[in-house]
């Protein structure tokens, strides 16, 4: 099945948002690695199924830019939360004047994503890279979850949005959702770019997600229609990392 056509494009992105933008490490506290490691030890012991699997279910950018060795990797199924744009971003892909959005796995339905199975025989440290990059901003609660494949269940590790944290944005429109993704855009590049990548690699996996549809549209038209540019202060173009 050949996938879907996107209107939402990385030139109408770029146009909207020519000039790269200064971090604000003010704008996001980060956690350091000690302060990360109790909660990962602690999700570790509670690690279901085989000892020696150590499985992360993948719904948003680790799809694209999973930055861990890879063992094995599955088309899966997790029930009870789906992948939503609720999680603010005030930094990285946004800032606090324009706060852009990322994806978690909310409440309710279902969510169809990758499961991982990583490359390592110690759990703490194989898992240390993706609980960082992903636990690092307080965003998320970790959760070992059943991922349903076609070759049998799993138990992998899941990023759930923190609904009790001040970044959880609760249950927007996806118009609501659009306006701020079209204007956001940090030292890390637009928050649009982060939708666009997401979208076509579930494209490509032959996942249909329509919230991801509904909303490149929506930014779309909102870029083609806000005359250009829309990017905010200038600053110098910082180096890649973590979407």
């Amino acid at each position: 099945m050949a996938p879907p056509p996107f209107s939402l494009t990385l030139d109408l992105i770029a146009r909207a948002h020519p000039d790269p933008v200064e971090d604000d490490a003010t704008a996001l506290h980060l956690l350091t690695d000690a302060e990360l490691l109790p909660g990962l030890e602690g999700a570790v012991a509670g690690k279901p199924g085989p000892a020696g699997e150590i499985w992360v279910f993948a719904y948003g950018s680790l799809m694209w830019k999973p930055e861990f060795a890879v063992r094995e990797r599955r088309i899966g199924t997790v029930r009870g939360f789906h992948r939503r744009f609720c999680l603010l971003q005030r930094r990285f892909r946004g800032t606090r004047e324009r706060p852009g959005f990322v994806l978690a796995l909310d409440r309710g339905g279902l969510c169809k994503g990758v499961a991982f199975r990583l490359e390592g025989s110690d759990p703490v440290a194989t898992l240390m890279p993706v609980w960082r990059r992903e636990m690092k901003g307080s965003g998320y609660e970790a959760r070992w979850l059943p991922v349903d494949t076609a070759a049998g269940r799993v138990h992998a590790l899941a990023f759930v949005v923190n609904r009790l944290g001040d970044r959880y944005a609760g249950r927007l429109t996806e118009a609501e959702i659009a306006e701020k993704i079209a204007l956001a855009c940090g030292h890390l590049g637009p928050s649009a770019e982060y939708l666009l990548r997401t979208a076509e690699a579930c494209a490509e996996l032959g996942i249909r997600d329509r919230h991801l549809m509904a909303l490149q549209a929506l930014v779309a038209e909102r870029l083609r229609g806000c005359g250009m540019p829309l990017g905010p202060v200038p600053g110098p173009r910082a180096e890649p990392g973590p979407g």
